[in-house]
């Protein structure tokens, strides 16, 4: 079956089991993680489908309202605040569909793991959560989560357990510690199992955090 919209995917070379829905960043689109996959060095046997989907071309405001691929506007340099909460609940229903494309394939909602970068991270904290099926796990790598309160009336009972990596540069210019600090803070306080790592780095990816995504997947699928 065509994905819902487009992207990169990578099927598995043995019986579809799991699927990884992967987010990519502001400006970014679904081929910039595709490369993460052989260095996850995760085994063929878990049959894992790879689906990088591009976010829609919009104007971003703060980049002076330059076009590129964005899960929703950043109105403001000030992340947290003037959040354009439709926006996300527009690409909220996007990745929904996605995940409901592999279920229609027979895989399990918790067999399916959703991860993101910066503005994918958001994007996977935020539809993860509310999504009405328990999912394997949620990985949310360098961002941060401006639909707290909103969480706390429409979270899903369903993912009320499922866990969460939490993985930042504490040299991060693009996405302050802090603000990811206040996210795993507050998805503590509401009892989500947060796993937090932090890295000397910036707004990127290093050699050891790929070592726990790796593991965090295994765990995620009981593998």
């Amino acid at each position: 079956m065509k994905l819902p919209f487009d992207g990169v995917e990578i099927l598995p070379k043995t019986r579809h089991r799991h699927s990884i829905i992967w987010l990519h960043g502001l400006g970014a689109d679904g081929s910039d993680f595709e490369g993460i996959v052989p260095e996850l060095g995760l085994s063929e046997l878990l049959g894992i489908h790879f689906v990088f989907p591009n976010a829609p071309v919009q104007a971003v405001t703060i980049n002076g309202g330059m076009a590129m691929r964005a899960w929703y506007d950043i109105p403001d340099m000030a992340i947290e605040h003037n959040v354009d909460r439709r926006g996300i609940e527009q690409s909220a229903s996007l990745i929904s569909q996605l995940i409901q494309h592999e279920m229609d394939q027979g895989i399990a909602a918790e067999n399916i793991l959703l991860a993101g970068f910066s503005q994918g991270g958001v994007m996977a904290l935020h539809a993860g959560l509310l999504f009405p099926h328990k999912l394997a796990g949620i990985l949310a790598l360098s961002c941060y989560l401006p639909t707290l309160e909103q969480l706390k009336t429409k979270r899903s009972a369903a993912n009320n357990s499922t866990p969460i990596l939490m993985a930042h540069g504490v040299l991060d210019p693009v996405v302050p510690l802090r603000a990811a600090k206040a996210a795993r803070e507050g998805l503590t306080a509401l009892q989500y199992p947060v796993e937090w790592r932090e890295y000397v780095m910036e707004h990127g990816l290093c050699l050891e955090e790929i070592k726990h995504i790796s593991n965090f997947i295994l765990t995620c699928f009981n593998a």
